[in-house]
């Protein structure tokens, strides 16, 4: 059999013929190494092909990055089939015609001078020769910096899909959809805009009204399933009509009279977790492959945001599991009513340490908790968890004064290798015989550097219990730790709180504290669970900032029980 007469050359001859080519050739790998490029590929990228083989292409040529082609090269490899391009190339100053093919794992690209455009100057947004070149170019990089620059801002999910949706908008589409696929592979969020604020209705009415699966989200499967842009030059009616169950919502759909979209799968990190429908309109023309490629580039730079704050809303999620699985309800001993309440930061903020604890010890004594571990991570919520059971289980076994289970605690948590700082108050709510007749209580208390205990009376006044601050657990330092005590009469209420409640809207500790104590003032005939809610809700109406637990014990009279 015959072979084609290239294969009879010897590959020296070959690898010489490429090196004196006119035409610039690279080609590039899976992980956008140079494995090859000739002198002329060199020359009109204005680099040194010594530089350039063996090499990241963006470490070699960094001003490549967010040119328009960059967004070739990507599109070439994102769609798989032989692509082309003319346009302006800023970082070398000169205008370039190119085709791209992937074949196999590596990205082939021919590129030439394109000497039929003009030396200097315009090209419109597509790339041709027109009205503006380099100030198109220069355009398209402020739109795609705008996108990175927009989505780092939040690490909430659902935000940044809307974001991308109103990126898409102003340079891309009439109007757009972001669809996210859920944890559990079913549908996931959405978000969507409209270039026309008149316009924004009718999208509102079709995205909530709309059918889903009937058959006119194949185009949005497809590119789900392959990773690649889907473009649709036109709109087939007959496909949407089956998913346009009301009039209303029939009526709000031709409203939008889309003609054509492109679908742009969203992917990072090897996953295909979401896509941005490019949705045009009326006389607006269907997509040029320059402005496929800036949607690529676009939605890539928002694939990766949007996977951070997937994998940040996980991480969240694991940590407030975590930390709401250990703060269980508290004990109803005889004429002592315990209320808790735990609220975690805001979904700006990871889980933080902050903790709460009651229990009756073997001697008859109630034990109160109130704890917060140093950081806002998983890993916090576990030093926490740590932290809450060597104080449950060194007050149990052992009933000593709070001053001696913190130091037995600190002792454990040292030769542990606890490796962070938390700060704790421990209080014991004792009744001697001789006060039981008289439904008189005593507190007993120690802190470790944490906030102090309020006690709210029958009569509405508060006191602050403070006292000299002593030593963090977790210092690997032996210090003395001192009991205090306070008598408990009946119908007062104890409340022991984190920073997070009294630091709210980033106040000093004092300034904190004197809100606090305004806003218990009037509460002693509030129920106790009640007087717990009106205090976050006064205090922290919206997003917290911090993690907050708050720890709350009513004294009711013995004749009560």
């Amino acid at each position: 059999m015959s072979q084609p007469p290239a294969d009879r050359l010897p590959p020296a001859w070959l690898a010489a013929a490429m090196e004196r080519l006119p035409d610039g050739v690279a080609v590039f790998d899976g992980d956008w190494t140079i494995r090859y490029a000739n002198p002329a590929a060199a020359r009109l990228l204005s680099a040194r092909a010594a530089e350039l083989a063996g090499r990241n292409l963006w470490i070699a040529l960094p001003e490549v990055a967010g040119s328009v082609f960059h967004s070739f090269l990507l599109h070439a490899r994102t769609v798989g089939t032989p692509v082309t391009w003319r346009g302006f190339y800023a970082p070398a100053g000169r205008w370039l015609s190119a085709s791209a093919e992937l074949v196999g794992d590596l990205l082939q690209v021919c590129f030439r001078e394109a000497a039929d455009l003009p030396t200097e100057g315009p090209a419109d947004a597509t790339g041709e020769p027109g009205a503006g070149g380099e100030d198109a170019d220069r355009d398209r990089l402020r739109f795609l910096a705008e996108v990175s620059e927009a989505l780092i801002t939040t690490l909430d999910r659902g935000e940044s899909a809307g974001q991308l949706a109103e990126l898409g908008v102003r340079r891309l589409a009439d109007w757009a959809v972001v669809l996210l696929i859920g944890e559990d592979g079913g549908p996931g969020e959405e978000a969507w805009a409209h270039r026309d604020p008149a316009r924004r209705a009718d999208l509102d009415t079709y995205m909530t009204g709309r059918l889903r699966g009937p058959g006119d989200d194949a185009a949005m499967v497809d590119a789900l399933l392959t990773g690649e842009p889907v473009q649709l030059p036109t709109i087939e009616q007959a496909l949407v009509a089956p998913s346009l169950p009301t009039e209303a919502v029939r009526e709000a759909w031709r409203r939008l009279d889309a003609t054509s979209c492109t679908i742009v799968p969203l992917r990072a990190r090897g996953e295909t977790f979401g896509a941005l429908a490019l949705m045009n309109a009326g006389p607006r023309p269907p997509h040029t492959e320059i402005e496929i490629a800036t949607a690529v580039e676009a939605a890539r730079r928002g694939a990766l945001a949007l996977d951070n704050a997937r994998l940040y809303g996980r991480q969240q999620k694991v940590a407030e599991t975590l930390q709401r699985s250990l703060l269980t309800p508290p004990p109803q001993p005889d004429h002592l009513q315990i209320a808790v309440r735990y609220r975690p930061a805001s979904a700006h903020a990871l889980v933080g340490g902050d903790f709460y604890d009651a229990f009756p010890q073997p001697d008859g004594a109630t034990l109160l908790v109130v704890g917060d571990v140093a950081g806002h991570s998983v890993e916090a919520a576990a030093a926490m968890s740590q932290l809450r059971s060597a104080v449950r289980t060194l007050a149990y076994d052992r009933p000593d004064s709070p001053a001696r289970t913190l130091t037995r605690v600190d002792r454990v948590l040292t030769g542990l290798g606890f490796g962070t700082l938390a700060t704790a108050l421990v209080a014991r709510i004792e009744q001697p015989a001789h006060q039981a007749r008289t439904g008189h209580r005593t507190l007993r208390w120690s802190s470790a550097g944490h906030l102090p205990p309020l006690l709210l009376h029958p009569d509405g006044t508060v006191a602050l219990l403070d006292s000299a601050p002593e030593r963090l657990l977790g210092l690997d330092e032996p210090t003395v730790r001192t009991d205090h005590e306070a008598p408990l009469e009946p119908g007062v209420t104890l409340l022991l709180v984190t920073d997070g409640l009294v630091e709210h809207g980033r106040v000093d500790i004092d300034t904190g504290l004197a809100r606090l104590i305004g806003e218990l003032t009037g509460l002693a005939d509030v129920p106790v669970d009640e007087l717990c809610d009106r205090l976050l809700d006064r205090i922290v109406p919206g997003r917290a900032d911090d993690d907050i637990a708050l720890l709350a014990v009513r004294c009711h009279p013995e004749e009560d029980g």
